[in-house]
C-alpha cells in the first residue's frame, strides 16, 4: 500500500510540475507578459486559461505585440487572423512603384479658336440661337420706337443695321411729346375754318381747298385749336401727361373757356365724354362721366387708353 500511494503522489507532482513548465507565455503591447493555454479564439480575440484554472477575458489581437503575435502565428488555425495584425519588415516590403510603367496616350487635338458669333454660325443650333437674337432685336426696335416717341421706321433700320446699339441709343434719349399732326380732310374744311380761333377771332381765310394741317397746341387756353388728338404710340399715357395736358379737368368747377371744350376717351370697348377727371394713380386714371344724367366714375387703367380727343363743343 505505501508504495502505491507514493507512486500516486509522484505522477501528481509529475502532471502538475509539466503542466506549468508546459504552458506558453505571451507578450503584450504593454509590456507585460501573459502565461497560460489557448482555450478559444475568433476574430474578435483570443480567450486563454491561467493557472490556477483561471480564465481572461476575449483579449483583442490589437493588445499582443508583435512578438506576441509572430508566436501565436505559429499555429496554423491561428496564423489567417493575426496576419492583418503583423507588421513586415522592411526587406520583405513589394517596391511597386518598380513596376509601374508610364505609356502614351493619344489625345484628341484641341479644336480651333473662334470668335463667339463665329462658333455661334458654324452649328445650325447656334445659327437658329443667332435669328432668335435678332428678331428679337428688331422687336425691341419696335418698342422703344413706340414708347419713346421716335420714327418707327429710323428706329428700326438703325437696330437692322446695328444690332443691340440700334435700340439702347433711342432707348436713353427722352421721349418725344410733341404733339401729332391732324388731318382734316376736305369735308370737314369749312367746319375746321369756322373753329379754328386766332386770338380769339375767327379766321375765314384758314380754310383753302385740300387738306389742311391744324397743329395742337396747348390744352386749357383760349387759344386751344378745334381738334386735338392723342393717340397711342405717339404719347405715352402716363399721371405727368394728365397733369399735364389736362390739367383745367381736374378742379370740381372747370373755367370757362375749359367748359368750352370736349374731352373724349376711346378704349377698346367704349368711348367714354369725360367730364372731368376725378382722381389719377400710378396705373389707372378716374374719368366722370354722366349716364342716364347722373355723374358715374369709371376707372380706366393707362393701358387701355387707345385715343384721347378734345375739341370745341361748336365742332
Amino acid at each position: 500500500m505505501l508504495k502505491t500511494f507514493w507512486a500516486i503522489l509522484g505522477w501528481c507532482v509529475f502532471g502538475l510540475w509539466l503542466s506549468v513548465h508546459a504552458a506558453d507565455n505571451y507578450s503584450l503591447a504593454d509590456g507585460t507578459t501573459l502565461t497560460g493555454d489557448i482555450v478559444t479564439f475568433n476574430d474578435s480575440g483570443i480567450i486563454i486559461r491561467l493557472t490556477g484554472d483561471k480564465y481572461t477575458d476575449r483579449m483583442a489581437w490589437t493588445l499582443f505585440s508583435q512578438e506576441g503575435l509572430q508566436q501565436l502565428a505559429q499555429n496554423p488555425k491561428i496564423k489567417p487572423l493575426v496576419d492583418p495584425f503583423m507588421e513586415l519588415p522592411p526587406t520583405d516590403r513589394v517596391r511597386h512603384t518598380d513596376d509601374i510603367q508610364v505609356q502614351e496616350v493619344v489625345r484628341l487635338p484641341m479644336p480651333p479658336q473662334k470668335s463667339l458669333l463665329g462658333g455661334l454660325a458654324s452649328s445650325s443650333v447656334g445659327f437658329f440661337l443667332l435669328l432668335l437674337i435678332y428678331g428679337a432685336n428688331l422687336y425691341a426696335g419696335y418698342e422703344v420706337a413706340v414708347c419713346r416717341g421716335r420714327p418707327l421706321g429710323t428706329v428700326m433700320g438703325l437696330s437692322a443695321v446695328v444690332p443691340v446699339v440700334g435700340p439702347a441709343i433711342f432707348f436713353f434719349m427722352p421721349t418725344n411729346m410733341v404733339a401729332p399732326v391732324t388731318t382734316i380732310t376736305t369735308d370737314e374744311t369749312a367746319t375746321a375754318a369756322a373753329t379754328i380761333a386766332v386770338g380769339g377771332a375767327t379766321s375765314a381765310a384758314a380754310a383753302t381747298e385740300g387738306d389742311i394741317q391744324v397743329s395742337a397746341v396747348s390744352i386749357g387756353t383760349p387759344e386751344s385749336a378745334a381738334y386735338q388728338t392723342f393717340k397711342r404710340g405717339q404719347f405715352t399715357f402716363n399721371r405727368r401727361f394728365f397733369e399735364t395736358k389736362f390739367a383745367g379737368f381736374f378742379g370740381a368747377v372747370r373755367s370757362e373757356a375749359d367748359q368750352k371744350l370736349e374731352f373724349t376717351v376711346k378704349t377698346p370697348t367704349s368711348l367714354l365724354v369725360v367730364q372731368r377727371i376725378s382722381r389719377i394713380g400710378q396705373n389707372d386714371v378716374h374719368f366722370e362721366v354722366l349716364q342716364d344724367g347722373q355723374p358715374q366714375e369709371i376707372p380706366v387703367a393707362f393701358a387701355d387708353i387707345q385715343e384721347l380727343n378734345l375739341k370745341s363743343k361748336t365742332a
